[in-house]
């Protein structure tokens, strides 16, 4: 936050950028040689789409992690304590959880306070956030998400049919093995998510179109309807073979 910056930190900022074009030049001839342009351009594509903090400071509660764990009072409350947090932030230009931490929000959202004692009480937040005007804001937050009707829980792997919820942890030791072979992240490859939402059958499942179905899609399908099975192939992994 301190200015002007200094030699040693400007030449830090330009050596961020100072390769890319070099970088991206290799990373294309890798690419390229493995057949997978078309991978990296669907990702890239999928990135550009996705909705940036800020933009959408209503819908920003559903990121939270173990959101779903709130009673419908606390969600409502979560969403306009989020809401608050995004527009801060842009306001300042700050990150969001400078602004106000995951936890405190979760924490607010429970305890649900009237009053900076009861603020101060609440988890994960500090003496920071008790005083002044960002603990009015706080409040006002809360009052806020107190009088609006609770939004809806975000969607989980209990939304499953009963007899598909074996299926996500079964799905997912193959999707480490897949991502293990293919040299991909696993979190790039298919999130729990992801997994929830192909066998969900979703509208826009990220597992039923492109790349990605290519890879899982098909596999998960027939693993499911009973028209394959996993098996150890012998070193160590998971091997996918068709039931007779």
């Amino acid at each position: 936050l301190r200015r002007p910056l200094t030699e040693a930190q400007r030449t830090y900022a330009a050596a961020d950028v100072a390769y890319l074009l070099e970088v991206h030049d290799r990373l294309e001839g890798r690419l390229q040689a493995a057949g997978r342009s078309g991978w990296a351009a669907a990702a890239i594509a999928d990135l550009c789409a996705r909705p940036v903090s800020g933009a959408e400071p209503e819908d920003a509660w559903l990121r939270l992690k173990d959101v779903k764990a709130l009673r419908p009072r606390g969600r409502a409350v979560a969403r306009a304590l989020a809401a608050w947090r995004e527009r801060r932030a842009a306001a300042t230009n700050q990150p969001v959880r400078q602004v106000l931490p995951d936890l405190a929000i979760l924490g607010i959202a429970q305890r649900q306070p009237t009053t900076t004692a009861e603020l101060a009480q609440a988890r994960g937040v500090d003496g920071r956030f008790t005083k002044g005007q960002i603990a009015e804001q706080i409040l006002e937050a809360v009052r806020i998400g107190m009088t609006a009707d609770p939004p809806e829980a975000p969607p989980s792997v209990d939304d499953l049919e009963r007899d598909l919820r074996p299926a996500v942890a079964l799905v997912s030791a193959w999707v480490s093995q897949v991502a293990r072979q293919e040299r991909i992240d696993t979190g790039l490859l298919a999130t729990r998510a992801d997994l929830v939402a192909l066998l969900r059958g979703d509208e826009g499942a990220r597992l039923a179109t492109g790349w990605r179905s290519e890879l899982l899609g098909d596999g998960i399908r027939r693993l499911v309807a009973g028209h394959a099975a996993l098996t150890f192939d012998g070193r160590g992994g998971l091997r996918l073979v068709d039931v007779p």
